[in-house]
């Protein structure tokens, strides 16, 4: 489940908002200990900045030197799956909204569509019972 959601321009480094998400979280992180981010996040301003202001270590998931094509990256997987998620949100499928604040709000209504549909599923099978043969 999400923990915060910030939606930013193209623009805007991604290392850059992290700085600005860590923050804005609120609520307690104290059992953080360990953040996972992939190559796009390796800045040393974000290193020093986590280093002054956070209890956790930033560990960066690299691809494999030398490596061709795709390859499966550990934990990247659970960003990738996330999306997928996000992706079954018709109005998430497409970048339709037109101000950062209506992205956030869809993106916070879907994860909670998707924790309410496991908290009691739509489709679950009804509870095995015998009946009595005619």
């Amino acid at each position: 489940m999400l923990l915060a959601v910030l939606v930013t321009a193209a623009s805007v480094d991604d290392a850059q908002a992290a700085q600005e998400l860590f923050p804005a979280w609120g609520q307690p992180v104290g059992k953080v200990v360990r953040m996972y981010a992939d190559s796009k996040y390796h800045n040393f301003a974000l290193y020093a900045w986590v280093e002054d202001n956070a209890r956790w270590d930033l560990v960066i998931v690299r691809r494999p030197e030398g490596s061709k094509g795709w390859v499966k990256l550990p934990i990247r997987w659970t960003v990738e799956r996330t999306f997928a998620w996000l992706g079954t949100c018709r109005r998430l499928t497409k970048d339709r909204e037109e101000s950062v604040m209506s992205a956030e709000a869809f993106i916070k209504l879907a994860m909670i569509h998707l924790m309410l549909n496991r908290l009691e599923p739509k489709y679950a099978d009804p509870e095995f019972q015998y009946h009595k043969a005619a």
